[in-house]
C-alpha cells in the first residue's frame, strides 16, 4: 500500500508529483530545493542559506513520514556549481550524521535556478 506524505512545513509540490511516498516501510521523498514554505520564495542566494533551507525542508518531510535523518539510507544531491561542493558538504554533514549512501552531481540548471537540490530515501 502506498501512502502519500504531505506537510505544509515543506514546500508544496510545484508540479505533478507528491512531496513523498511511503511504500511499505520506505519513504521516497521528492527532491527539495530552497523554497521557504512560509513565504513560497527561494530562501537566500548563496549556497549556505539555500542548503540550510533544503535541510529544513527535508527534516519536515522526514517528520511528516514518522522518521528522521538517522534513518536516511540514500541521498541524491544536485549542485548547480561543483565549486560549492565543500561548503555544501559542511552543512550536509551536520544533518546526515549517519552518513547514508550518496550520489552528488553537478547539473546545468535546477528548478527556479536554485543552487542545490536533495532527495532522500529513508526507513520509516
Amino acid at each position: 500500500m502506498l501512502k502519500k506524505i504531505a506537510t505544509d512545513k515543506a514546500p508544496a509540490a510545484i508540479g505533478p508529483y507528491s512531496q513523498g511516498i511511503v511504500a511499505g516501510n520506505i519513504l521516497f521523498a521528492s527532491g527539495q530545493i530552497a523554497i521557504n514554505p512560509a513565504t513560497g520564495e527561494i530562501e537566500g542566494n548563496d549556497i549556505v542559506t539555500q542548503t540550510e533551507q533544503v535541510m529544513k525542508n527535508i527534516g519536515a518531510l522526514l517528520e511528516a513520514a514518522g522518521t528522521d535523518y538517522t534513518r536516511v539510507v540514500k541521498t541524491t544531491c544536485f549542485l548547480a556549481d561543483m565549486d560549492d561542493f565543500t561548503v555544501f558538504n559542511e552543512i550536509y554533514a551536520k544533518y546526515f550524521t549517519e552518513k547514508p549512501a550518496r550520489s552528488c552531481v553537478a547539473v546545468k540548471t535546477l528548478p527556479k535556478n536554485v543552487l542545490c537540490e536533495v532527495e532522500v530515501i529513508a526507513e520509516v
